[in-house]
């Protein structure tokens, strides 16, 4: 057998799957993982009579890569990825090129490209979104990392990623060190967002209009034939229908507590380091924690009372309000993560494709959802725009559901309906279209105690004032400075 187009590390079920993808994309692959019996399992499996070589060591996978040798590293995020990047330098060549598949933290990618840029290697972090499904069918590929190594993994990546309905793959170069690995974590946010949002939604359809899952299924279903079709919509119609053994729904048998790996925490972490407003993605995670303390809340639920749910309205029109807040709900969470990723391109000097991201969002991944492509639109008119919300089209659709989004919110509220992502969506949007906000009182309140200084609407920006408020204090001020 001739030599490989690409070597894979790590045989877990999303690189066994995209062995499999690769392979069927006519491209050979060898194959090696650290449990060696896994490679002959493999190789004598799903693997069996197809175009995989198996490597029992490093150096033997290496031997069998066609030049300039491309490894893909399919290991748990951390230490293991650094090992490997460790354990493959002294059989590699200048050149060469080192990809990282996994869920890795966008500091590490860019830390790891300077790492084998220094010796003479190309690096590449690269997103995968799909799940084991995507994976082996076809995912979302999100790569950033050394430019230089970009032409000779094109071929490859976008044969095998997703494609859209003109046969555009789901992937493109996303931009420089850390970049593919930051954009497929602010996807990873997203999703989160817009899990919470649906779940929200399901919430107010169990709690207030007592709907069943089967009345809730027929929702869904009817939702994703029009502009929430999506992914996430369509698994829920799934879920929703799904019966247990008993003939009972099965959702209705899942305990209420979200795990999480972190991917969504990192996405917050990030948007206060770098000072973006996502407030919708950070009440998706905390409402994640929230459902964790299931013991506390039993308890609070025995002792604590709020208002019982009462809904004395037209429920068909009151579904089609709920509907539109959540497409509203929806356009927040996008237009939040766009602003996030603008504020880190600049802080770290990636030229960011934000049309060609949506494009890559538009198959394969779990955030696919129809209006994608309206994102891409939105970008192709104006690269250079702040916010999604300011667009067009966008302004247009949610200023449509603005007064079914409040009816929502407010109903679920006065009647004690747990909707925190919904709401805070409904407040950024206030926030974000009001001129005026009140942080003039929040910084003579930092100057009063902390001297901290303040600007003034009458004086040029980048001025900046203290007032002895007290008459005892005296003229001298904090320095002046941002977090």
């Amino acid at each position: 057998m001739s030599k490989a187009d690409i070597g894979l590390v790590g045989l877990a079920v999303m690189g066994e799957n995209l062995v499999l993808n690769m392979e069927s994309h006519g491209f050979t692959v060898a194959v090696f993982n650290r449990t060696v019996q896994k490679v002959t399992d493999f190789i004598n499996g799903r693997g069996k009579g197809k175009n995989i070589i198996g490597a029992n060591t490093i150096e033997e996978l290496v031997a069998n890569l066609k030049s300039p040798r491309k490894v893909m590293l399919m290991v748990k995020a951390g230490k293991a990825v650094d090992d490997f990047i460790d354990l493959l330098i002294p059989h590699l060549e200048k050149g060469d090129i080192i990809i990282d598949g996994g869920n890795s933290h966008f500091p590490d990618s860019i830390r790891r490209t300077k790492y084998c840029e220094d010796k003479g290697l190309l690096f590449i972090g690269t997103g995968v979104s799909g799940g084991e499904e995507g994976a082996l069918k076809g995912p979302s590929i999100m790569p950033g990392g050394s430019p230089a190594a970009w032409p000779a993994v094109k071929p490859i990546f976008q044969a095998i990623a997703a494609k859209v309905d003109d046969g555009t793959p789901c992937c493109d170069w996303v931009g420089e060190n850390g970049a593919g690995h930051f954009v497929k974590m602010v996807h990873n946010g997203i999703e989160y967002g817009d899990m919470q949002l649906i779940c929200e939604a399901y919430q107010i359809m169990r709690e207030l209009l007592g709907m069943n899952a089967d009345e809730m299924h027929q929702v869904f279903k009817e939702w994703n034939t029009g502009e929430l079709d999506s992914y996430l919509i369509e698994i829920t119609r799934d879920i929703l229908a799904y019966k247990d053994e008993d003939g009972k729904p099965l959702v209705d048998k899942i305990l209420d507590t979200a795990g999480q790996k972190g991917t969504g925490k990192w996405t917050v972490l990030a948007s206060l380091d770098y000072g973006a407003p996502l407030t919708l993605i950070g009440e998706a995670v905390y409402g994640r924690t929230l459902s964790a303390l299931k013991e506390d809340r039993v308890e609070a639920s025995k002792v604590i009372s709020g208002p019982i749910p009462k809904f004395e309205g037209d429920k068909k029109l009151f579904l089609n309000d709920l509907m539109k807040a959540l497409y509203a709900s929806k356009l927040v969470s996008y237009a939040q993560g766009y602003v996030l990723m603008k504020f880190a391109a600049k802080e770290f000097g990636w030229h960011l494709n934000n049309g060609g991201i949506a494009l890559m969002w538009r198959g394969g991944c779990i955030i696919r959802s129809a209006f994608l492509g309206k994102i891409k639109e939105a970008f192709d008119k104006n690269p250079n725009l702040s916010n999604l919300l300011l667009d067009p089209f966008f302004k247009e659709k949610i200023e449509a559901s603005q007064a079914a989004w409040r009816k929502v919110v407010s109903t679920a509220v006065l009647n004690g309906i747990w909707i925190p992502a919904m709401s805070t969506a409904l407040n950024y949007f206030d926030g974000f279209r009001n001129g005026r906000l009140p942080a003039n009182l929040l910084q003579a309140q930092r100057d009063y105690f902390g001297a901290h200084t303040y600007e003034r609407v009458d004086k040029p920006r980048g001025e900046f004032f203290h007032t002895n408020w007290t008459g005892r204090g005296g003229t001298t001020a904090s320095t002046t400075y941002t977090v």
